[in-house]
């Protein structure tokens, strides 16, 4: 029996996120398919783990965590890997990784779920959306402009947190192109060894018609 059990499915890049960090750091783990393309998040079994009713879920000796920015910091403690060396890279890593849950995988998540997996076509919600999601990835391509990893020079659970979803581009619908520093940093990650694309780490299923 692995050490982790990671519940996941390939298209979540918040899972990702999780699965990168295991994968990275030679772990113990296993993931465990969950169909939320087909409602299994919204069942009573999978709202008694978690009543939040989101994936990643991480089960790690009897304890259950929620919440990618949570399992990242969790297992950066427990592993002893990508996590900070003093106080003020913690607060700087838990800065980024709050900048991306409320800036950049908000809107860039929501943005490749209304283009990819809806039949609405373009709005003015994904107008609203594609124009904050490329806000913060200015912020981000200027911040990496000057540091090769979201904290100086050594790749950290900030870096995971904040490439979760950058590598659906194709599904996103905006120019890489316009953020060379972006498109730079994550091919630096992609270079780490046990890197893995999120539909090749993490198991998944077509959506029933």
């Amino acid at each position: 029996m692995a050490e982790y059990k990671l519940y996941c499915f390939d298209k979540s890049g918040n899972a990702y996120k999780v699965a990168l960090m295991l994968n990275l750091s030679g772990a113990d783990w296993k993931p465990r398919f969950v169909d939320y393309m087909n409602g299994e998040t919204r069942t009573e079994e999978f709202r008694e783990l978690n009543p939040m009713g989101e994936i990643p879920l991480l089960e790690h000796n009897r304890l259950v965590l929620s919440q990618s920015g949570v399992i990242l910091d969790y297992l950066a403690g427990k592993i002893g890997k990508f996590g900070a060396k003093n106080e003020a890279q913690r607060r700087e890593i838990l800065r980024w990784i709050l900048f991306d849950n409320h800036k950049l995988t908000s809107y860039i998540a929501t943005l490749r779920f209304l283009r990819t997996f809806t039949d609405r076509g373009e709005n003015d919600v994904t107008k609203f959306l594609e124009a904050r999601s490329k806000t913060a990835l200015k912020v981000l391509n200027s911040h990496l402009q000057d540091s090769r990893f979201a904290i100086g020079n050594r790749v950290t659970i900030a870096d995971f947190s904040m490439c979760g979803y950058l590598y659906f581009q194709d599904e996103i619908g905006i120019n890489f192109a316009e953020y060379p520093h972006i498109t730079r940093w994550l091919a630096e990650i992609q270079n780490l060894e046990g890197w893995a694309h999120p539909y090749d780490l993490m198991p998944g299923e077509s959506i029933k018609a």
